[in-house]
């Protein structure tokens, strides 16, 4: 793919397309699951064709979303990884708060809100599949008994309701910031953006003469 001259690569083509899947996945659980969880969200099931199919295709959906974010997983745990800039962003929360950039410690390719919401998903996708792998009555019924549905009931609606918390600060950071939602859509970001928002990466690109997405990765990607 080709990007504009004087860019940073900050999304590859297949992290984009990851991203997407498991978004697109997460929504259309997120619709299917509400229009079973009271009487009043029931019309949200006429997006799949009713009750029925809404029941039906909701765990397949859920399955989709654990393998699809199992490849983001691979591609992105090294970058999550914690360290001590984490915690001087942390630390700089108003500053973060009020866009005061220049009052933040610098930081890598992903900063400790971005890697919050990273491991937070990573527990909660995992935790809503097995719950929900007890609950799905057409193929495991037999295997659980109904005081172990009931529990497993109570977490998996804990957890869709910590992982819908998580994606609406998730959606509402990337308008919030500027040129973060292109970086997903088309995958590039300017320099100036990078040093506004991500200063200590782009100097490592520097360092190493990459374009991005990583330094390890060496050198400009073929255009």
């Amino acid at each position: 793919m080709s990007y504009p001259r004087g860019t940073l690569i900050r999304n590859t083509t297949g992290e984009r397309i990851n991203h997407w899947i498991t978004a697109g996945c997460f929504v259309l659980l997120l619709l299917s699951g509400l229009s079973m969880f009271h009487p009043m969200l029931f019309f949200l099931s006429g997006l799949f064709g009713g009750g029925q199919w809404a029941r039906a295709v909701h765990p397949w959906i859920g399955v989709a979303l654990l393998v699809s974010y199992a490849g983001m997983f691979i591609q992105f745990w090294r970058d999550n990884l914690w360290n001590a800039d984490d915690l001087a962003w942390l630390k700089a929360g108003a500053h973060v708060l009020k866009n005061e950039e220049e009052e933040i410690p610098e930081i890598g390719r992903l900063n400790a809100g971005q890697k919050g919401v990273f491991w937070s998903m990573t527990l909660l996708v995992p935790t809503l599949f097995v719950s929900g792998i007890l609950i799905w009555d057409v193929y495991f019924s037999g295997l659980t008994t109904i005081e172990t549905q009931r529990v497993a009931a109570l977490v998996h609606s804990l957890a869709a309701i910590a992982a819908i918390i998580v994606w609406i600060i998730h959606v509402y950071a990337a308008f919030w910031v500027k040129g973060s939602m292109r970086a997903m859509t088309q995958g590039w970001v300017t320099p100036g953006w990078a040093w506004r928002h991500h200063r200590k990466w782009l100097r490592r690109l520097a360092a190493t003469d990459s374009r991005g997405p990583n330094p390890r990765a060496g050198g400009e990607p073929p255009r």
